[in-house]
């Protein structure tokens, strides 16, 4: 998957993540510090799992960037507030795959945003406190007006 990454901030996400796993599926959220992710930071979700059938999500942090980008603040709201409904229920199932797979997943996509086309790279990193389950998703999102 690194090799199919094109945005150097995203694969050096990929990279940091890779290195916290330290022999293990996923890294836990404990083994990540902000501190490390300065690089990326503004374009970082933080998801946290709710063990529920189907899963549930809450955005434990929604990066600056992406937050003016959208025109909204997800922080602390479950994905089920999102207000653009195309974009929640690809989340949704994005997630879903992420915590079932319990890997890694990379992608490109368009999406409209304020009634224009914009593409986007992202990557979605599972965590897990337990290193079974996934309990929070590492999500690095950059739209190609970002690039480098």
């Amino acid at each position: 998957m690194r090799d199919a990454i094109e945005h150097p901030k995203l694969r050096q996400l990929y990279d940091y993540w890779d290195g916290k796993r330290a022999g293990r599926a996923m890294p836990a959220r404990a083994d990540l510090d902000p501190l490390d992710m300065t690089f990326v930071i503004g374009n970082v979700i933080l998801v946290e799992v709710l063990p529920e059938d189907p899963p549930r999500f809450r955005i434990r942090l929604h990066g600056t960037n992406l937050s003016q980008r959208i025109g909204f603040e997800l922080t602390g709201k479950m994905l089920d507030e999102m207000p653009q409904a195309e974009f929640r229920q690809f989340a949704q199932e994005s997630f879903t795959r992420t915590v079932e797979q319990r890997g890694p997943r990379h992608g490109r996509r368009d999406r409209i945003l304020n009634g224009r086309v914009a593409r986007y790279e992202a990557i979605l990193l599972p965590l897990s406190g337990d290193g079974e389950t996934v309990d929070r998703i590492l999500v690095g999102l950059i739209h190609d007006d970002e690039r480098r």
